[in-house]
């Protein structure tokens, strides 16, 4: 961790020194110095979809904002409307009912519930569980409340799934919350339902809540359909759930989603919230219900070009002898780097050309030795960036007889 230093007379608070430094806020600052140099960057690095948002949500929003009643403070737990969208969508997509005024909470984006979340439920002194490698605020979260966040590490040997004989050696008598994240940032991983219901049933027995980030539910390929953690049974008595309409339908600047599932944790991060902001623009909760209503078929399309994506980065690095897997779910590759290498060195290497991907060691100690790549970016991009790095030979033939898995 980087030490955070006042600039001033005023100290700063303890908690900023113990947080690391934000991995992409470093990224964006490479990306914004190399820019500056004139170079064309081929950025694979922030999961951030380079496609519009679909026009009949725009359409929606551009109705909503010229209506003066959505011009005035939203309710902090979100329009009665919106609530029972989301909970018409959940019995479609998962079969799981939700109350909508007990078991939904409409939020500024997921990563701010996640963020808030320990808030509600951590003293100092207490623990949570983080996988390892994972998506930081589930780590800068819990030191924010005071807590310390405990890695669960995830291993490519056991389909980056936490050993769940690990999470219970892992739980003291002072641990609240688990956080789990499938299908996974950064490694694409998946989960079953098999998985989540030894998770659940832990997680009674330990008094954990567990709080699964489902932000990337509907980008799966393959027909596969990821399930939702409170398909299985007792999850609702421990569980909450995280989505966003970030990913999903390209609305990542638009900052909605919402949190699902346990009543008293819903209405503690409820509490949370009312305390530190105002809720969601309205306008933007009807564009966001327009969304969530639209047929499963409008995302064909967006899943269809991340299949396309996916194929020519897996296929054009692995012709390179990089160990490629094809992803199931998400749009990330997350792939392993030569062993004689270290993942922050090899983004440096891929910034050379122009090239810039997530070095693994960022998102977790457990991520050392991979690298991110995030295919939010056109086709013919994605060919010049797999061009760019086969220039670097970094899998050559006398580094791969050794460091291949």
């Amino acid at each position: 961790m980087t030490p955070v230093h006042s600039s001033g007379p005023i100290p700063v608070a303890q908690r900023l020194t113990q947080l690391p430094p934000y991995l992409f806020a470093q990224i964006d600052a490479a990306k914004r110095a190399a820019r500056a140099q004139g170079r064309d960057l081929v950025d694979l690095g922030v999961g951030d979809p380079d496609q519009p948002t679909p026009a009949f949500i725009l359409q929606a929003m551009a109705k909503a904002i010229r209506d003066p009643k959505n011009h005035r403070y939203a309710l902090d737990q979100g329009m009665p409307a919106l609530r029972e969208t989301i909970a018409e969508w959940y019995l479609t997509r998962f079969r799981v009912k939700l109350d909508p005024a007990t078991e939904i909470l409409p939020l500024i984006g997921s990563k701010e519930g996640i963020a808030h979340l320990p808030l509600a439920f951590v003293n100092p002194g207490d623990s949570t569980l983080v996988p390892d490698p994972c998506y930081p605020p589930y780590r800068t979260g819990t030191i924010l409340a005071g807590g310390t966040p405990i890695a669960l590490p995830l291993r490519e040997e056991n389909d980056f799934l936490p050993d769940i004989s690990g999470i219970r050696r892992s739980c003291k008598s002072n641990t609240k919350i688990l956080y789990l994240n499938y299908p996974n940032n950064p490694t694409g991983a998946t989960a079953t339902l098999g998985f989540f219901k030894d998770v659940a049933a832990l997680a009674l027995q330990k008094k954990l809540l567990v709080a699964h980030d489902a932000a990337y539910s509907e980008l799966a390929f393959d027909g596969l359909k990821p399930p939702s953690f409170l398909q299985v049974s007792g999850a609702k008595e421990v569980g909450i759930e995280f989505h966003s309409l970030s990913k999903t339908y390209n609305m990542t600047g638009w900052r909605i989603g919402w949190a699902c599932g346990n009543a008293q944790a819903i209405a503690v991060l409820g509490k949370v919230k009312s305390n530190v902001d105002s809720g969601i623009f309205q306008a933007i909760q009807v564009a966001g219900i327009a969304a969530l209503k639209s047929p499963p078929k409008k995302l064909a399309p967006l899943l269809a070009a991340y299949q396309r994506r996916r194929a020519i980065l897996v296929e054009g690095l692995r012709k390179q002898g990089w160990p490629a897997p094809t992803p199931k779910a998400t749009f990330y590759l997350w792939t392993r780097i030569p062993k004689n290498k270290r993942s922050a060195e090899v983004a440096q290497e891929l910034l050379r050309v122009n090239v810039v991907a997530t070095p693994g060691n960022g998102f977790g100690e457990a991520g050392e030795g991979y690298i991110r790549m995030a295919m939010t970016v056109p086709e013919a991009r994605i060919r010049e960036a797999v061009r760019r790095m086969g220039r670097l030979k970094l899998w050559s033939t006398r580094t791969s007889a050794s460091a291949r898995i």
